[in-house]
C-alpha cells in the first residue's frame, strides 16, 4: 500500500486516489468468484486497508491543521519581529545620543544615525558585521580624535581594548576644534555590548568657564589675603621661578619694584637681598643651598636674617609645595629680638642680683647654722654641767632618806626628777637638731627594751588605776639602741599622761621586712586639726605646759628622732576612742641585742654583808660626796679620789683592790675615764666597772663596747646602779 501512494503529492490527490483504489477492489471482490476463498481474504484486507487509511487521513489531517497554524503563528511572530524591528530602529534613531550593539562575538549588529557623527570619516566605514577590534582600529586613526601628548594611536586603542573588557566603562573622549565627546559601554545580558555617544562639548566648555572663574575669584581672595598677612609671602615653582608675591614681601625686602617679576629666579632675589642682609647664623647659607638644590628634602627650612645696620630682624620660614615649588614667608622679629636681648640683660641683672643675695643668704645660713651648733653645744653644755649638781642633790637626797619616810624628801626628789627629764628632752632635741652627731644603728633585741619599759611604768600606770600591758616578742630589729628607747619610752608617757580610763597597750607586729611598734591608748583622742600641732616643741592639747606635767617636748623629740633614724612614724585616732602612735623599723636577723643590764628590779636594801670595796673617781667634788654618802648608806666601803693620780695613791696607800670601779668620763689632765680604766685593768687586773656620764654621744657608746664596759648617764639612776653593784662578786678580790 506504501507504493500506491506518493507522500510527496498532496494529502487531498493521496485520498482520492486510496478511495478510487477501494472502490476498484470492492468491485472486484463482488464480481469475481474464488473456489478456495480468495475474494473474501482480500475483502478482509481492503476493510483492514480501508480502516488504517481512514487513520493515516485523519493524523494527516490534523497534522495539516498544526501546520497551518503553526504557519500562521510563525507568520504572526516575523510580523511582530520586523514590526519590534522597526520600533528598535526608530527607537534608537530617536535617542539624541549615538548608539550602537555589538553582538557576544564582538560584532556590531546596529547603530543609529547619531553614532559616531561627529567623527564623519569613522561614520563612513561603519557597516554591520564589523568587528570591535576593527572599530578600535579606525576611531584610533581618525584625525578627529585629539590624541593627549606623548599617546600614539596604537598605545590608544590598546588602552580602549582594555577598557573593552570591563563590564561598565565611562570616559570623555577630546576630539579637534575643542569638542568632547563622552563614552558610555555596558555589557548586555547576554553579554553582548551596548555603547552610548554623549555630545558633552557644552558641559565641558561651562565647566571650563565655571573652574576658571572659580580660580580667578579664588585668585583674587588668595591675592587679598597674602596682601592683608603681616608676613611677606612669595611663591616659587618647581623651577625656583617667582610666582606670586604680596606688598609685605616687597616692603620687607626693600628690592626695587622692577626685582618683583613673573619669573624672576630665587636666586637674583637672594643676592640682591645680601647686599642689605646677612644671615644670623654664617651656616645658615649652606644649609639653603642645598635645601634649594635637592627638592627630596620636603621638610620646612628655617633661617634669621638680620639688617646690616642692624636695624631690622626677619624670621625666615620655606616649605615644598606638592608639585615641588615651595613657599618663602618673613616675618619682621625686630621686636621680639629686641625684647629678647632686653630680657637677656634683665636676666643677667638678675643673675647677678640672685647670686649676691644668695651670697648674702649663704653668709646668713652660715651664721645661722654656727649659732644655732653653738646654741646646741651651750645647751649640751649647759645640761652637763646642770647635770652635775642636780644627780649630786638627787644622790644626798637619797642618803639622807635611806629609809624612805621623809615625804619632804620624797617630794624633793620628785621635783629634782622633773627638772632632770626637762633637761634630758633640752639635751636630746639639741643633739637630733645637730648632724654633726652620728646614730649607731645596730641589731638590737626588742623584747630588752620592752621589758625595761615595762617595769619602768608599771608603777605609774597602777597609780592612776589604768591597765597597762606590754606584749614581748623575739623580733630584732635595726635601729639606735638609746633613741629608740627614749622613742618608745615617750609614747608611752604621753599615752598614760593623757589617759584617765581604760589602760594602756604596747606591742610589736612584724609587716614583711619591718616591725610595727604600737602604743594604743584610750584617752581623748587627737582630732585631724590637732595633729601637727602635737609634734611642736612645748605644745600640749587641752593643757598648760608645765615642769610637774610635762614640757610638752615628747612628741617633739619623737618625731625628730624618727625623722634621724629613718623610721616610719604614724598616728591614728577617734576623738573619744583613743589613739594608737606607730612607729616601723627595719627587721633584723634574730640575735643579741645591746641593752642595758638586765634583771629583775628589787627595793632598795642595804648592802653591808656583801662586804663591797668601790672605787669612785669624779672631779666633780659636790658629786662625789653624794654619791660615796649614798653608797656608805648602802653599807659599801668607798674609795674616792678626784682624778687618775689620786685613785692609783689611794689604792697602792691602802693596799686593797676594789671589787668595782664607778668612774667619771671627763676628767682633768687629758686622762678620760676609759683610760682610767685601762689603766688600773692593766695593772691590778679586770675589774667590774661603770662609765658615768652625761654624754650620750654614740662615740661614747662604742668606745665603751669594745672595753666591755656600759655607760651609766647622768643623773644617776639609783635603782640601775644598785641592780650593778647588787651582782659584783667580791670574792674576786
Amino acid at each position: 500500500m506504501d507504493n500506491l501512494v506518493d507522500p510527496a503529492e498532496p494529502l487531498d490527490v493521496q485520498v482520492a486516489r486510496l478511495k478510487k483504489i477501494s472502490h476498484v477492489l470492492m468491485r472486484r471482490v463482488e464480481t469475481q468468484t474464488d473456489r478456495d476463498g480468495a475474494a473474501y481474504s482480500q475483502f478482509e484486507r481492503a476493510v483492514v486497508l480501508e480502516d488504517q487509511v481512514r487513520r493515516r487521513t485523519g493524523e494527516l489531517e490534523r497534522a495539516l491543521r498544526l501546520l497551518n497554524e503553526s504557519n500562521a503563528s510563525l507568520s504572526a511572530a516575523n510580523h511582530q519581529i520586523e514590526a519590534a524591528r522597526r520600533d528598535l530602529a526608530s527607537a534608537i534613531e530617536a535617542v539624541q545620543e549615538g548608539f550602537a550593539l555589538f553582538g557576544v562575538d564582538d560584532v556590531l549588529l546596529l547603530f543609529n544615525g547619531r553614532f559616531c557623527w561627529q567623527m564623519p570619516d569613522v561614520r563612513a566605514q561603519l557597516r554591520p558585521g564589523m568587528g570591535f577590534a576593527d572599530y578600535i582600529r579606525i576611531v584610533s586613526l581618525s584625525p578627529t580624535l585629539q590624541l593627549p601628548a606623548g599617546i600614539t594611536p596604537e598605545i590608544w586603542a590598546r588602552s580602549r581594548i582594555q577598557r573593552h573588557r570591563r563590564d561598565h566603562v565611562i570616559f570623555n573622549l577630546a576630539l579637534t576644534d575643542d569638542r568632547w565627546m563622552q563614552v558610555s559601554e555596558h555589557r548586555t545580558a547576554n553579554s553582548g555590548t551596548a555603547i552610548v555617544q554623549t555630545d558633552v562639548t557644552d558641559l565641558m566648555r561651562a565647566e571650563r568657564e565655571q573652574r576658571e572663574r572659580l580660580l580667578d575669584n579664588q585668585s583674587r581672595i588668595i591675592r587679598a589675603t597674602l596682601d592683608h598677612l603681616a608676613q611677606g609671602v612669595a611663591i616659587f615653582d618647581a623651577q625656583g621661578l617667582l610666582a606670586g608675591w604680596n606688598r609685605r614681601f616687597r616692603v620687607l625686602t626693600g628690592l626695587p619694584p622692577q626685582a618683583f617679576t613673573l619669573g624672576t629666579r630665587f636666586q637674583r632675589i637672594t643676592d640682591q637681598m645680601q647686599q642689605m642682609f646677612r644671615l644670623a647664623d654664617p651656616g645658615s647659607g649652606a644649609r639653603i643651598a642645598e635645601w634649594m638644590q635637592d627638592p627630596a628634602m620636603r621638610g620646612a627650612l628655617s633661617f634669621e636674617l638680620a639688617q646690616r645696620d642692624g636695624a631690622l630682624t626677619l624670621d625666615g620660614f620655606a616649605q615644598r609645595l606638592p608639585d615641588d615649588g615651595f613657599v618663602l614667608s618673613l616675618t619682621d622679629v625686630t621686636a621680639e629680638r629686641d625684647a629678647l636681648r632686653r630680657l637677656a640683660r634683665a636676666n643677667e641683672e638678675l643673675e647677678a642680683r640672685v647670686a649676691a643675695r644668695t651670697d648674702e643668704l649663704r653668709d646668713a645660713l652660715a651664721r645661722a647654722e654656727r649659732s644655732n651648733a653653738s646654741k646646741s653645744r651651750f645647751v649640751a653644755a649647759a645640761s652637763h654641767d646642770l647635770l652635775q649638781p642636780l644627780s649630786a642633790a638627787k644622790l644626798y637626797l637619797s642618803a639622807a632618806d635611806a629609809a624612805g619616810t621623809n615625804t619632804n624628801v620624797q617630794k624633793a626628789g620628785e621635783a629634782l626628777t622633773n627638772v632632770e627629764r626637762i633637761i634630758e628632752a633640752l639635751l636630746d632635741i639639741s643633739r637630733l637638731e645637730t648632724q654633726e652627731e652620728q646614730l649607731a644603728q645596730g641589731d638590737l633585741a626588742l623584747n630588752g627594751i620592752l621589758a625595761s619599759l615595762a617595769s619602768s611604768f608599771a608603777p605609774v600606770a597602777a597609780a592612776k588605776g589604768l591597765r597597762f600591758r606590754v606584749r614581748p616578742t623575739g623580733a630584732h630589729v635595726i635601729s639606735d639602741g638609746l633613741y629608740l628607747q627614749r622613742i618608745v619610752q615617750n609614747l608611752i608617757s604621753n599615752a598614760i599622761r593623757y589617759t584617765d580610763r581604760g589602760g594602756v597597750l604596747v606591742g610589736a607586729r612584724r609587716r614583711g621586712d619591718t616591725v610595727r611598734i604600737e602604743v594604743w591608748d584610750s584617752g581623748p583622742g587627737i582630732r585631724d586639726e590637732d595633729r601637727a600641732v602635737i609634734f611642736q616643741e612645748f605644745r600640749r592639747l587641752h593643757r598648760r605646759a608645765s615642769a610637774s606635767e610635762g614640757m610638752g617636748l615628747g612628741l617633739a623629740i619623737v618625731e625628730r628622732a624618727c625623722a634621724r633614724l629613718g623610721h616610719g612614724l604614724e598616728l591614728l585616732s577617734r576623738p573619744g576612742r583613743g589613739s594608737v602612735f606607730r612607729v616601723t623599723v627595719p627587721l633584723a636577723a634574730a640575735g643579741s641585742g645591746a641593752g642595758k643590764d638586765s634583771g629583775d628590779p628589787r627595793h632598795l636594801s642595804s648592802l653591808a654583808g656583801a662586804g663591797l670595796l668601790v672605787l669612785v673617781v669624779d672631779n666633780d667634788h659636790e658629786l662625789r660626796r653624794a654619791l660615796v654618802a649614798l653608797l656608805e648608806g648602802w653599807g659599801i666601803t668607798v674609795l674616792d679620789a678626784g682624778g687618775p693620780e689620786d685613785a692609783i695613791a689611794l689604792i697602792d696607800e691602802m693596799d686593797f683592790v676594789p671589787d668595782a670601779m664607778l668612774i667619771d668620763y671627763q676628767l682633768d689632765n687629758d686622762v678620760d675615764g676609759l683610760d682610767l680604766v685601762a689603766m688600773l685593768r692593766k695593772r691590778f687586773g679586770w675589774r667590774p666597772a661603770r662609765i658615768i656620764s652625761a654624754d650620750r654621744s654614740p662615740t661614747l657608746r662604742e668606745r665603751c663596747a669594745r672595753m666591755g664596759l656600759h655607760p651609766m648617764p647622768k643623773p644617776l639612776d639609783t635603782e640601775a646602779l644598785y641592780h650593778f653593784l647588787s651582782n659584783v662578786n667580791p670574792a674576786i678580790a
